[in-house]
């Protein structure tokens, strides 16, 4: 049995992690893997073995992350180096970003931060050849035609073309995988989490790819603090065929020289919330029904916070600070909050914003807090109020917003957009 480290992969979309194990290649590369590290394979929800999900409610990236957690849970991990291809390569980095101290190193291959064109982001592609892709998708899902403009390599393997045919077609339907390609290339951009990246990084991308630009995968590379990149020949997609030898093989001398990072820095969402004229209804109410009117508050708010699985930071007196994993879980939480305080006669306002956090011991500080504070000083009573970061980062929750445009900060640099959530 390996005495290395534990290595979780993301599975791209087709794969399935029983029927991987029949096509030609991929038993060879996974063997090659365990021979490092205990293999821990799962398929995300939607996908592989895992059960279905409906095309109107695609698992947002915050899902997909929670589900790598809980994997690790479940088979025992504190620890382990993640392998992410493809689409799922922004999950493995906002993972990595929002759970450092789980992540040992991060390989990435054949993937992106964003992949939809953008003006500063030249190497996107754009709308237009999305359209083909998701078109494509639609149509040859599972076909051997697809398989072969995948992984030209293979194109003469009728075993490997007929096996990963079969196995793409067991792990989702032509449309399931549209509508999921449709959601996670076009709405993902996680280019902000980059900096954040603090655990030895490898990015492989194949030179000639059709579908995930090698240029992309430089991207990642330079804006990860030294991240190593490898360009390799050919253009297949996916771990195996023409380049597996040398993809397991820099990952094998990769992974030799692993160590472990001291934390600093983390990605969280923080939300800071108070009640609305606290001082007025103090001085109303007298001081002993205003400390039991306190008390139900503060009990009915580390409920919400239990339930929503948040970590309360700090408490200002009349309010709250915590942190949260993702920003969809930290909206819906402050929404929570706001229904179970109004319950007791009491109005809160709530802000919230999604950044780099500094660890402090079990604290946390740094701009992101500032922001959310500055962003809660401007909610109305009543309101949950974030930052354009958290709005473009919870893209398909189901979530929506209105827009109250441009505001100055005190003392943050530059202009912020903000949004109320809707009730």
């Amino acid at each position: 049995m390996p005495c290395g480290p534990d290595l979780l992969v993301f599975n791209g979309l087709g794969n399935h992690i029983e029927l991987a194990w029949q096509v030609p290649d991929n038993s060879e590369f996974f063997t090659r893997m365990a021979s490092l590290g205990r293999l821990i394979l799962f398929d995300r929800r939607g996908t592989g073995m895992s059960d279905g999900v409906a095309r109107d409610a695609i698992p947002t990236w915050e899902d997909l992350a929670e589900d790598a957690g809980a994997v690790l849970d479940a088979v025992g991990s504190t620890r382990a180096v993640v392998l992410a291809q493809a689409e799922t390569g922004p999950m493995a980095l906002l993972f990595a970003a929002m759970h450092p101290r789980r992540v040992g190193a991060l390989v990435l291959l054949s993937t992106y931060a964003r992949y939809e064109v953008a003006d500063d982001y030249p190497m996107g592609v754009s709308p237009e050849d999305i359209d083909a892709i998701v078109a494509w998708v639609q149509t040859e899902w599972g076909t051997p035609e697809l398989v072969r403009r995948a992984v030209p390599s293979r194109a003469d393997d009728v075993e490997y073309v007929e096996r990963a045919s079969t196995m793409m077609r067991s792990a989702a339907t032509p449309r399931t995988a549209a509508a999921q390609y449709d959601y996670l290339l076009r709405r993902l951009d996680v280019r902000s989490a980059l900096s954040l990246i603090q655990v030895p990084t490898l990015v492989l991308s194949a030179r000639d790819s059709l579908v995930f630009p090698a240029a992309q995968g430089r991207y990642l590379a330079d804006h990860i603090e030294g991240a190593k990149f490898v360009e390799l020949t050919g253009s297949d997609t996916g771990l195996i065929a023409e380049s597996a030898a040398t993809i397991a093989g820099e990952i094998a001398e990769f992974l030799t020289g692993d160590r472990p990072v001291e934390i600093e820095r983390i990605l969280a969402t923080v939300l800071f919330s108070d009640i609305v004229d606290s001082t007025a209804t103090a001085s109303s109410l007298g001081d002993r029904r205003w400390r039991s009117l306190l008390d139900a508050h503060n009990r009915a708010v580390r409920e919400q916070l239990r339930r929503f699985h948040g970590r309360e930071i700090n408490t200002t007196g009349d309010g709250f600070i915590a942190s949260f994993d993702g920003p969809a879980r930290a909206i819906r939480c402050a929404q929570a909050i706001l229904d179970a305080t109004r319950a007791l006669g009491i109005t809160v306002r709530a802000g919230l914003h999604t950044g780099e956090c500094e660890v402090r011991g079990e604290d946390l500080g740094g701009l992101a807090f500032h922001i959310a504070a500055r962003v809660a000083a401007l909610a109305g009573p009543g309101e949950v109020k974030v930052s354009g970061t958290i709005k473009d980062l919870v893209v398909g929750s189901g979530i929506e917003f209105d827009d109250r445009g441009e505001h100055d900060l005190k003392g943050v640099p530059g202009t912020w957009h903000l949004f109320t959530v809707k009730p």
